[in-house]
């Protein structure tokens, strides 16, 4: 059962929609000059009050409940199978307390909060069904685990401590981790002994990463504020932090065959519930991703799935054709898309291009009475050069706040910066900025801070992504390309979309190596190689969950879907279709359809939504 000081019944009268309004009250009462960047929203912008705080139902309080007390109960830092094993009591005692509410006396948005908050409360359970696994299986690699966290636990009750003993006992915890290291090294030299697998080195050195990181805030708390402990543990601190960074760096390279990650991550939980299926971008076979496909209600095999992608990427083709054969390449539509690689800016002069393009698709919008735009979203955002290192993994735009611009820097090699240019050229670009600009990604993280922000939770890549994903199929549809060059940027998004669903899964599947799944791109899509090699990379490296990929496009096909349901058959129009999805705020599209189109709903809801027809590819 649940226990009642961590994570208390959710029976109890919620009071957060009553704090949530004084805390609307109290913002709408601060002073105009508090606010950075940009405005306060005027009237104009906040027509409806009862929009911004959630309905008075029984639900929101009680998911925001939840967070409140997940966060608190978060480790920073490893955890031991006995910790995790205590989490998924507690989330199970929460979905049995949510079994004994009244869902059929539930208003229509209870219910689906009820069925959002059930369905993550199962996914965080499964994720945690696979932490304890892992925690098991990373056990043996870190046998000094206990004496760091017996450190941190001694801290927080304050128990008395020892400089020089202190000192003493870090000493030799550097011994016990170099030990650790040596002992996995004889055992891969021993023709006999069984050899660590590669998904365990990366579990282990991310457990390591987290008592990296357990130990450094521990340090931190005396250091410098303990004269004697300074003095005494500086040193031996040093040089266990030294050993902690090398074992894990070994564990990655030599065991898990992967590069260390730039941050040294802290183990628990995944955002959102959505727990990743394995590590170290390992395949992960047919079973495991149809049963992430069910998690994700979409009810196709992952083969279906497959032939989505190929369906829509035949299309692609076939687009890309017609814009060649006006442009006076015929249907050698790679000869096209070369040509378009060469229109790109000189150094220096992307960033003007960036802000005139976002305010192309701002205008557009407005003229066509798409969707609705507050003042503050239209000036807000901002735009920042990427990093030549995140370049490696990331060689495009990104929607990271600020918006990040991938374009060569100095310390790029020629070869790099000529395929940064070609790959950034103008016309991809044109197809980039109102994916993460507006509409897109950061119209959508906007109106999700300030409508119904209870439900960020339960977002998930294919709302995410699939927006951003939806408006440039959309927008296409509505003509706004101007010439085939155009056309030909949008559609070498759309295509390189449907190329990660195949080799994405195929990948999983065991069908397609990393070295084919570049080759794809290069050959068939037309990526630079460099570029391809980045996005396989950024796909595979064990921290992106395996449909992560695949979310884009399916997710978009999902909205269109919706779109043709609720506004080609003039029971919505386009802006109150797109106003409504943005102030739902996120969860899965089959949900966000039984919301919009008031779909009857019970306790033990399944969505069997397929939006792409009943049987893609016949299979």
């Amino acid at each position: 059962m649940t226990d009642s000081k961590r994570f208390p019944s959710i029976n109890s009268r919620p009071v957060s929609g009553f704090i949530l309004m004084l805390a609307l009250v109290a913002f709408l009462a601060a002073p105009a000059h508090l606010g950075a960047g940009s405005p306060l929203p005027g009237a104009d912008d906040l027509p409806n009050l009862k929009d911004m705080v959630h309905p008075q139902g029984i639900m929101p309080g009680i998911i925001e409940r939840y967070e409140i007390e997940r966060a608190d109960s978060a480790a920073a830092g490893w955890q031991s199978p006995e910790d995790i094993k205590k989490t998924r009591a507690a989330c199970g005692g929460w979905l049995e307390s949510l079994a004994r509410l009244d869902f059929d006396g539930m208003s229509q948005e209870d219910k689906v909060d009820y069925l959002l908050f059930k369905h993550s409360l199962e996914l965080e359970s499964y994720g945690l069904e696979g932490r304890i696994r892992e925690a098991a299986e990373t056990a043996s690699f870190v046998p000094f685990a206990e004496s760091i966290m017996g450190l941190e636990r001694a801290r927080r009750r304050q128990d008395p401590m020892d400089p020089a003993r202190t000192a003493a006992a870090i000493d030799d915890l550097r011994r016990r981790i170099e030990a650790a290291r040596g002992d996995i090294e004889a055992q891969g030299k021993a023709a006999s002994a069984a050899k660590p697998g590669k998904e365990a080195g990366a579990k282990a050195g991310e457990a390591v990463n987290g008592l990296r990181k357990v130990l450094a805030n521990w340090f931190a708390f005396y250091s410098g504020y303990d004269p004697l402990f300074t003095w005494w543990v500086d040193a031996p601190f040093k040089a266990a932090d030294s050993a902690l960074e090398d074992y894990s760096a070994f564990l990655y390279e030599k065991i898990a065959g992967v590069p260390p990650p730039r941050e040294a991550p802290a183990s628990g939980p995944r955002p959102g519930g959505r727990p990743v299926v394995q590590g170290a971008g390992s395949p992960i076979g047919h079973q495991a991703l149809a049963e992430a496909l069910a998690r994700e209600m979409i009810p196709y095999t992952p083969e279906q799935v497959i032939a989505i992608g190929e369906s829509e990427f035949a299309w692609c083709e076939a687009e890309m054709k017609k814009a060649s054969r006006e442009m006076g390449f015929g249907d050698d539509w790679l000869k096209a898309l070369e040509r378009v690689k060469t229109l790109h800016l000189q150094p220096g002069e992307q960033p003007k291009l960036i802000h005139d393009l976002a305010v192309e698709a701002i205008r557009y919008l407005d003229d066509n009475d798409l969707i609705t735009l507050p003042d503050p979203v239209r000036t807000g955002w901002d735009i920042h050069m990427m990093s030549p290192e995140r370049q490696l993994t990331n060689p495009f735009f990104s929607s990271v706040p600020p918006i990040t611009i991938s374009f060569p820097a100095n310390t790029m090699s020629h070869e790099q910066k000529v395929m940064s240019m070609r790959g950034n050229n103008v016309h991809f670009a044109r197809a980039t900025v109102f994916h993460e600009l507006i509409p897109g990604h950061y119209l959508q993280r906007w109106m999700g801070q300030r409508y119904r922000p209870y439900r960020r939770p339960f977002g998930t890549a294919f709302y995410s992504e699939g927006w951003a994903l939806y408006w440039e199929m959309a927008l296409y549809d509505m003509g706004f390309p101007k010439s085939p060059e155009n056309r030909i940027g949008m559609l070498f998004w759309r295509m390189h979309r449907a190329a990660r669903i195949i080799f994405s899964l195929n990948y999983h599947l065991g069908k397609m190596t990393q070295e084919e799944c570049i080759d794809m791109l290069v050959d068939r899509v037309g990526h630079e190689r460099e570029n391809a090699a980045g996005e396989v990379r950024r796909s595979f490296n064990g921290q992106w969950d395996p449909l992560y990929q695949a979310a884009y496009m399916i997710g978009g096909l999902q909205l269109r879907s919706l779109r043709k349901e609720l506004v080609d058959s003039g029971k919505m129009t386009n802006r109150a279709f797109h106003d409504r999805i943005l102030r739902e705020n996120a969860m899965p599209i089959a949900m966000l359809r039984a919301l919009m189109t008031d779909q009857p709903l019970a306790r033990g809801f399944k969505s069997d939504w397929r939006f792409y027809g009943p049987n893609p590819g016949g299979k």
